[in-house]
């Protein structure tokens, strides 16, 4: 047994993901095939689909996001780097921040759990100011709760300026 695995330990995460570049829908739901297929871990929930404005850097095409619940025993670090991996085999090439992208998978949440090193923070630090992770994240858990921050339907409110548009639940 490595470090990277913890057949005693299941959490209950959820990874956001999201795309704006070469058919972005197909880009996501690739993206939830691939999570599905992770090892030692479970695909439990997907949310809809939802078309965003980029953020920072606007002068690019708007985003599609959705949100997934999964369990895993993966370590947080062994997760992000597999997340990372999946990110470069599908394309995505890291040029400058919040540039356009192939495919971006967010760890949002994974379990309880607060953390914050050099590599991975936890939760996802800017996760409860937008509405594109909340909406969806809400939508497949109503009663989620971002330790730190309180209850995600509190932050979704405080953030519903931000355009968000429904596109597709399949």
């Amino acid at each position: 047994m490595t470090s990277d695995f913890h057949p005693e330990s299941i959490s209950r995460i959820f990874i956001a993901l999201g795309s704006n570049l070469e058919n972005p829908l197909s880009q996501v739901r690739r993206g939830i095939l691939l999570l599905a297929e992770l090892e030692h871990s479970r695909l439990v929930k997907r949310s809809s689909f939802y078309r965003t404005a980029p953020i920072g850097n606007t002068d690019q095409p708007d985003f599609i996001n959705a949100v997934v619940q999964m369990e895993t025993n993966l370590t947080p670090h062994h997760l992000l780097d597999t997340l990372l991996e999946i990110e470069r085999a599908c394309g995505r090439v890291r040029t400058f921040p919040n540039a356009p992208r192939i495919l971006d998978l967010d760890i949002l949440l994974f379990g309880n759990l607060q953390h914050s090193d050099t590599k991975l923070v936890l939760p996802h630090p800017r996760m409860h100011e937008r509405a594109f992770v909340l909406q969806p994240l809400l939508e497949i858990a109503a009663d989620c709760v971002i330790p730190g921050r309180g209850p995600a339907a509190a932050c979704l409110a405080a953030c519903m300026k931000q355009p968000l548009e429904y596109i597709a639940s399949s």
